[in-house]
């Protein structure tokens, strides 16, 4: 019988140190309760903002102060109830933190419209005239650029307000997915029982056996059947919750709104769709590759995971892993990658799946804590490149906090996911040019092809179903299960042209959690693009271009992101990265097809 462990089975070496944030819960309610009495300081200056320069720094300097408290506090009670999301008690202090975010994102609310009162010179002056207001001079230029989309200051606390009720959506689909959802167990081919998660899915896909896929497909996506009333509602009042605040801010499409945040041309993402679009013969070479490689007459929607290989994934203890991505970034040099090893060390990691846990992976902490990276560990090579991934957000995180103040420490998802995908691409040219083992390097060679699919390729994808979507839904259209399930069903024939598209794949949309950050899966894209020229800049001219990435890791959101990117030697506002990445894929698949 396989099971997933409790969480008390795990070592603590293999978990992460929240500890180191606060010793005790009780060290946490103390934080709780000192942000809150806090947050009344802050409002004291509501009126006086722009007052003088002195005022407005000291303005500035506060909000900061207090949304570092209030990061910490919300960083540790997410991430203690990922670790158990049936647990009440961390639920509760979850939603409590969630709470005092609004509260304090509502305290603030009076400042931007306050400053946006003045006019560029008035503001141009004051930084020249007070000691200290210049290193907020980025930030404030947002601000004022922002301007046309900034209400007034009693409708933008309105706007805060409602924050935690528009964030319901998520939450609910967050404990459905997370929490109430029970998938069934599945016998797999040595008559083992065999639990399907959220976290193990993709990974029962890789099976060699066919009908076996074809059973834990079916089982997954019919559980999904049964929930998909409540996932559309879900759904379909986060799409309309993003519209209406576009709106209530003046803009004329909900992309428009989000792209505006980061200061994103929306150019950027029709450049990835056309782009990709024009590439699709590439995707198709490679569904038809896998075809042959399966030896099937038809590629079925169970078989798109299955590597093109003669044998299963070799095992990967973790231990391993570590000691092969720890090799790979010392292309980054020394400070780097001692930095990625002594992050290990310290239990930045909570390494493995673990009953009633978070599924998936991501990059958490904090401005004044180290870097938290959830896991879900399966011992394979794709799980090592997970890690990497991760590793990469957080040293991106640790290198900006130590360079930048609090106020630039936030950088862009745009930029963020070039920092994980860096690392991706450095540690497949890592393996590939040491690692003689020709069976582990065609399983190296296929999770590069396989990440590159689900990274460009699947999240443009995704981009291009959130997009029409909320097209929809500003349109007044409905936006019913069926409707949703068709426009994913058409895409993803467009995309798997050679392979069979089942019904079911058309309710694939219903476990992607990304889609309640609207316009958050294209950053996946463009981030790969990026990615792939910066390392084969940094393979290519070694210690300047490192030096160059090294300052783009540090810089974190000082300047807009395309500015960033093109201090590093990449240049998004035009599809040329876009088209050199899928050409490497290209490459790679031709390097594919001789193996084969």
């Amino acid at each position: 019988m396989s099971s997933v462990p409790e969480r008390s089975a795990i070592d603590a070496q293999y978990k992460w140190d929240l500890e180191s944030i606060y010793a005790t819960d009780e060290e946490w309610e103390e934080a709780y309760e000192d942000v809150e009495e806090r947050l009344s300081e802050l409002e004291a200056y509501e009126g006086q903002v722009t007052d003088d320069g002195e005022t407005l720094l000291t303005v500035l300097q506060l909000s900061d102060e207090l949304g570092r408290e209030v990061s910490m506090v919300a960083s540790y009670a997410r991430m203690r109830s990922d670790e158990d999301t049936s647990d009440q008690e961390y639920q509760a202090l979850a939603s409590r933190a969630q709470s005092l975010a609004s509260r304090a994102g509502s305290a603030t609310s009076f400042i931007e419209p306050e400053i946006q009162s003045l006019d560029r010179e008035e503001l141009d002056q004051m930084i020249a005239e007070t000691d200290g207001l210049e290193t907020y001079e980025h930030a404030l230029d947002d601000v004022i650029r922002m301007k046309e989309h900034t209400r007034s200051a009693e409708i933008e606390n309105l706007l805060a307000e409602f924050g935690e009720v528009t964030g319901a959506p998520n939450d609910i689909y967050s404990m459905l997915s997370n929490a109430d959802m029970t998938f069934p167990t599945v016998e797999d081919p040595d008559g083992e029982s065999v639990e399907i998660t959220q976290s193990n899915f993709v990974n029962l896909l890789k099976n060699p056996d066919r009908e076996f896929r074809q059973t834990v497909y079916e089982n997954y996506f019919d559980e999904w059947s049964d929930v998909r009333n409540a996932v559309g509602a879900a759904y379909k009042n986060s799409v309309k919750a993003d519209v209406k605040y576009a709106r209530a801010r003046n803009y004329d499409t909900a992309r428009e709104a989000a792209l505006d945040g980061p200061n994103v041309p929306v150019d950027v993402y029709d450049n990835l769709l056309d782009t990709v679009r024009d590439n699709l013969d590439k995707l198709h070479r490679h569904a038809e590759l896998k075809r042959r490689s399966l030896g099937v007459d038809e590629l079925r929607m169970w078989d798109v995971y299955m590597p093109m290989t003669d044998t299963e994934s070799p095992d990967l203890d973790y231990d391993q892993a570590v000691e092969y991505v720890v090799d790979a970034v010392g292309a980054l040099g020394d400070d780097y990658q001692s930095r990625v090893a002594e992050g290990i060390e310290s239990r930045w990691i909570d390494v493995y799946e673990t009953q009633d846990k978070r599924s998936g992976a991501y990059s958490g902490g904090t401005y004044d804590t180290q870097p938290f990276i959830l896991m879900n560990y399966q011992d394979d090579i794709s799980s090592m490149y997970t890690l990497a991934h991760e590793l990469g957000h957080s040293l991106h995180s640790q290198l900006t906090s130590e360079s930048q103040p609090y106020t630039y420490s936030s950088y862009e998802i745009f930029v963020a996911e070039v920092a994980s995908t860096v690392n991706e691409a450095l540690l497949t040219h890592h393996l590939l040019e040491t690692v003689e083992d020709p069976d582990f390097r065609r399983h190296v060679l296929n999770e590069y092809l396989e990440r590159f699919r689900s990274t460009l390729y699947r999240q443009t994808l995704f981009a291009d179903f959130e997009y029409r979507a909320h097209q929809l839904a500003e349109d007044n259209e409905a936006l019913t299960p069926d409707r949703l399930d068709g426009i994913y069903g058409d895409l993803k024939r467009e995309f798997y042209d050679p392979a069979v598209v089942d019904d079911r794949i058309e309710r694939e949309w219903m476990r992607i959690p990304h889609f309640y950050r609207a316009y958050y899966v294209y950053q996946y894209s463009t981030g790969i693009s990026a990615a792939v020229a910066l390392a084969d800049k940094i393979l290519e001219e070694g210690e300047p271009a490192a030096e160059r990435y090294l300052d783009f890791l540090s810089n974190g959101s000082r300047e807009y992101p395309l500015t960033l990117l093109q201090g590093a030697g990449v240049d998004m506002s035009s599809p040329e990265p876009i088209q050199r990445a899928l050409d490497v894929y290209g490459k790679r698949l031709d390097e594919m097809e001789e193996l084969i």
